[in-house]
């Protein structure tokens, strides 16, 4: 087991979208394998993107508004936290990093201690379909952390109480060659004055800052927020607001084939871009963030 100051891995990353069929018609033809929709007891589904170094990404939306706003006035604040995302940004974004547990208890404890917890921790069940058509309970624990100079992004941990062994090695394929998330890409005008809160999230004091931003490492995944001048080096992105705070803005992935990638997307028509070594496809209805893919080394 890691000692609570090794660097966490990553998790999974949170994309509300609008509905589930326009984020599953988008992955399918990047060129992602998506899991079958899974719907959560407090109003909000999902269907997963699975990678084989553990990562996923979460595109979710809701399922029942009543339920969802019902779960927020009872302090759930994973649901409250998404509709303050929709509210101020629409339904297809990216809205939350999660980073692993082996404790959240202690993780809730270290963010409030800290001065920097998120709301009490959630605990919650699910059934969870297996691959081979049978169902069994699923059990999470979840501590929150947050920065009120930053409305539009929260972080957490996540601890599995109870979750069954499935073999997901189909979910884990896909057609795009993609095998995980190299890296995390937020932004904010002035990376290093969330350079703490970005360092209790992944527990690593260890930061690696330049001209165009910062970056804190992940165990397996790297964590990076630039300024407007590294969205433009690095993603060929021109930011022209005025905007504080933290926000989601793009992901890496590691991908096999870079030329195979390529004529995959230009076969389903999707524009790519290259900027540098990445292929970015730029955010579409089902898909909030820049999603950059560069080939592994």
């Amino acid at each position: 087991m890691a000692s609570p100051r090794s660097p966490r891995p990553l998790d999974h990353l949170v994309l509300p979208v609008e509905d589930l069929e326009t984020a599953r018609a988008r992955h399918t033809r990047l060129g992602f394998t998506v899991a079958a929709d899974a719907r959560h007891p407090f109003g909000t589904e999902n269907a997963c993107v699975f990678f084989e170094d553990g990562t996923y990404l979460e595109p979710l939306a809701v399922a029942q508004r009543e339920t969802c706003e019902q779960a927020a006035r009872d302090g759930n604040v994973f649901v409250a936290r998404d509709q303050a995302y929709r509210f101020r940004r629409g339904d297809n974004g990216f809205s939350a990093l999660a980073v692993n547990a082996q404790d959240a208890r202690a993780d809730h404890r270290r963010f409030t201690e800290l001065g920097m917890s998120g709301g009490d921790m959630f605990e919650f069940s699910r059934p969870m379909k297996l691959p081979d058509g049978s169902e069994q309970t699923a059990s999470f624990r979840l501590a929150f952390t947050a920065d009120l100079r930053s409305p539009d992004l929260i972080g957490f941990s996540v601890e599995r109480v109870n979750v069954p062994f499935a073999d997901r090695s189909a979910l884990t394929a896909h057609d795009n060659g993609v095998t995980g998330i190299a890296e995390v890409v937020l932004s904010e005008p002035n990376p290093t004055d969330f350079q703490y809160f970005l360092q209790e999230l992944a527990c690593n004091r260890e930061v690696d800052a330049n001209s165009f931003g910062l970056t804190v490492a992940l165990a397996g995944t790297d964590l990076t927020v630039y300024n407007k001048a590294g969205l433009e080096a690095h993603l060929g992105v021109v930011d022209e607001t005025r905007e504080r705070g933290l926000l989601g803005r793009a992901l890496v992935f590691r991908v096999r084939d870079l030329q195979a990638l390529s004529g995959l997307l230009l076969d389903n028509d999707i524009a790519a871009r290259q900027v540098a070594d990445k292929l970015v496809v730029d955010p579409a209805p089902g898909q909030g963030a820049y999603y950059c893919f560069e080939e592994i080394r």
